[in-house]
C-alpha cells in the first residue's frame, strides 16, 4: 500500500510560517547516510578509490535525527551518501520512520549500481522487488545519478559498465510500481564528452573566441542532455551546479564536510565559464519544460548567471538559508552543519539544535549548492514580502525579468505538481509550458534572450 504524503508544499509552508514565525520558511535536512561508495566518479571525493575514513550512521543516530526533525518542523528529508543502497534494509527503516513521524517529503537516490549486469537472469525481478519495497514506503523522489548523454563517457566516468542500458529497462517497472525517479546531472567537462572537455584551445582561439565556443558547445550538450534522459523514460530532471573547492574556495571560508566535491580539471571552471554555463541553462531548460518536469528554476538560475556576470551587489540574489533553515548532517560524526561546504561551522548534535534561535546574520553567497541555493532562491520573496515587503517590491519592480521568472516557476511548478515523483508526468499541462504555444513564454524567453546576448 502507498503511504506518501499528498499535502501541497504550499500548505506545508504556510503552515510552517504560521507555526514557527514570519522570519523562517519550510525546513529541509540533508542527511548523508554514509560515505561508503562502489563507483569511481572523478569528481566526488567519497569515490570508492579514495583514501578516507570509511563510517555509516547508526540506526541508534539515524532515529534520534528523524525524531528531532519531526519536533522541529522540518518538512523535508534526503537521504544521501555515499551510496544509500549499499544498505537497503537500513534505508528503507529510516524512509518508513521518517514517514511515521510525519516528516511530508522524503526523498533518496543512487548511483545506478543497482541498474547494472542488466543482461543477466533475474534482473527484472530484482528491480521489480527493490522498486516495490521503495513504493511502499512514503518515499515522494528518488533520484539517479547521470553525468553525460553519452552512455560510454557516464559509464566510464562512474565505472559502472552498462548502467545506462539497465537504466533504460528498469524505468518502466518502476513506473508501474508507482514511482517516477528522476535524472540527476552533476555539470561537469564530459556532460558533452570530448566537445566540452577541457581542451579547447583557448591559447590559440583567445579568451573571447574561447568562451563563445564554451557557451555554444555546452549549450549543445545540455540540449542533447535533456532529449537523451527523455528517450531514456525519465520524467523529472535535476541539475546540480558544478561545486569544487580548491585553494581560492578555502580563502572565502568554504571546507567541504560534505565530500562529493574535488578538485579535478572535470568539475573546476572559472567565473567567466560558470557565467555561460548558467546561460546555457537559461536558454536550454525553457525549450524542454513542455516535456519534462525540470527542477531547477530559471528566476535561481538567472540570479546566478548575473552574480556571475556583474558580482553580488549588483545581482541582489537573495542569500542560502543554509544554517537557518536548512542543514546537513555527515555522517563520520554525526554533526550537524549550515551546508556541506560550511565545515568549519560544527553545529553540534541536530536534536541539541535550537532551531527558534537560528536567524540570519548575513544572506551567505560562497557556493551555488543548488540543494539549499534554489529552495532560497524560490522561498525567500514570500518570507520577504512579509516582514519586508519595501524591499521585494523594490527588487521586482527594479528586475522585471526576474519577477516574470519567478511567477513562472511558480506556475510550472504547480503544473509539475510540485515535482511529486509518485506521480506521473501530466502532458497535457506540461503543453502549456511549450514555447510556441504560449505567448507568455516566448515574451519572457526574448526578453531572457536579449538580456544574455
Amino acid at each position: 500500500m502507498i503511504r506518501y504524503s499528498k499535502q501541497s508544499p504550499i500548505v506545508s509552508a504556510l503552515q510552517y510560517i504560521n507555526k514557527f514565525g514570519r522570519n523562517r520558511i519550510p525546513g529541509q535536512v540533508v542527511i548523508q547516510t554514509t560515505n561508503y561508495c562502489n563507483a569511481r566518479c572523478p569528481q566526488c571525493g567519497m569515490r570508492k578509490s579514495a583514501n578516507i575514513p570509511r563510517t555509516s550512521l547508526s540506526d541508534e543516530t539515524m532515529i534520534l535525527i528523524l525524531d528531532a526533525c519531526a519536533e522541529r518542523g522540518v518538512q523535508a528529508v534526503s537521504f544521501t551518501g555515499g551510496e544509500p543502497l549499499l544498505k537497503p534494509d537500513s534505508l528503507i527503516k529510516w524512509i518508513d520512520h521518517a514517514g511515521k513521524v510525519g516528516i511530508p517529503f522524503i526523498r533518496t537516490g543512487t548511483n545506478g549500481f543497482i541498474f547494472c549486469n542488466s543482461d543477466r537472469p533475474g534482473f527484472t525481478e530484482r528491480i521489480k522487488l527493490l522498486a516495490e519495497r521503495l513504493a511502499s514506503t512514503p518515499l515522494r523522489n528518488f533520484w539517479i545519478s547521470l553525468d553525460s548523454h553519452i552512455p560510454e563517457v557516464h559509464e566510464q566516468m562512474r565505472g559502472l559498465p552498462g548502467v545506462v542500458r539497465g537504466i533504460e529497462k528498469a524505468l518502466p517497472i518502476f513506473h508501474a510500481a508507482g514511482l517516477y525517479p528522476s535524472a540527476n546531472l552533476g555539470i561537469n567537462r564530459l556532460v558533452g564528452g570530448r566537445k566540452t572537455q577541457d581542451s579547447l584551445p583557448q591559447h590559440v582561439l583567445g579568451r573571447q573566441s574561447y568562451l563563445n565556443l564554451f557557451y555554444s558547445r555546452f549549450a549543445e550538450a545540455l540540449d542533447q542532455f535533456f532529449r537523451f534522459v527523455n528517450n531514456l523514460g525519465f520524467t523529472i530532471v535535476n541539475t546540480c551546479y558544478p561545486m569544487s573547492i580548491g585553494e581560492e574556495e578555502k580563502k572565502t571560508g568554504l571546507t567541504a564536510v560534505y565530500s562529493a566535491t574535488a578538485t579535478e580539471d572535470v568539475v573546476r571552471f572559472t567565473e567567466d565559464e560558470k557565467a555561460l554555463l548558467f546561460k546555457a541553462l537559461l536558454n536550454i531548460v525553457p525549450r524542454h519544460r513542455d516535456r519534462l518536469r525540470i527542477f531547477s528554476p530559471l528566476s535561481s538560475i538567472y540570479m546566478l548567471y548575473r552574480t556571475y556576470m556583474e558580482g553580488q551587489e549588483a545581482a541582489q540574489a537573495f542569500g542560502c538559508r543554509g544554517g537557518v533553515d536548512f542543514f546537513f548532517i555527515d555522517a563520520i560524526g554525526g554533526d550537524t552543519y549550515p551546508c556541506g561546504y560550511r565545515g568549519g561551522e560544527n553545529l553540534g548534535k541536530f536534536w541539541n539544535l535550537d532551531l527558534n534561535q537560528r536567524r540570519p546574520e548575513q544572506d551567505c553567497h560562497l557556493c551555488d549548492w543548488e540543494c539549499f541555493r534554489d529552495p532560497s532562491e524560490m522561498c525567500s520573496p514570500f518570507l520577504q514580502g512579509l516582514h519586508e515587503p519595501g524591499k521585494i517590491i523594490r527588487k521586482m519592480t527594479g528586475d522585471p525579468i526576474y519577477r516574470r521568472l519567478w511567477l513562472s516557476d511558480l506556475k510550472y511548478y504547480r503544473f509539475c505538481d510540485f515535482f511529486d515523483g509518485r506521480r506521473p508526468a501530466d502532458v497535457k499541462e506540461l503543453h502549456r509550458f511549450s514555447l510556441p504555444s504560449s505567448s507568455e513564454l516566448c515574451r519572457i524567453y526574448k526578453e531572457i534572450s536579449l538580456k544574455l546576448a
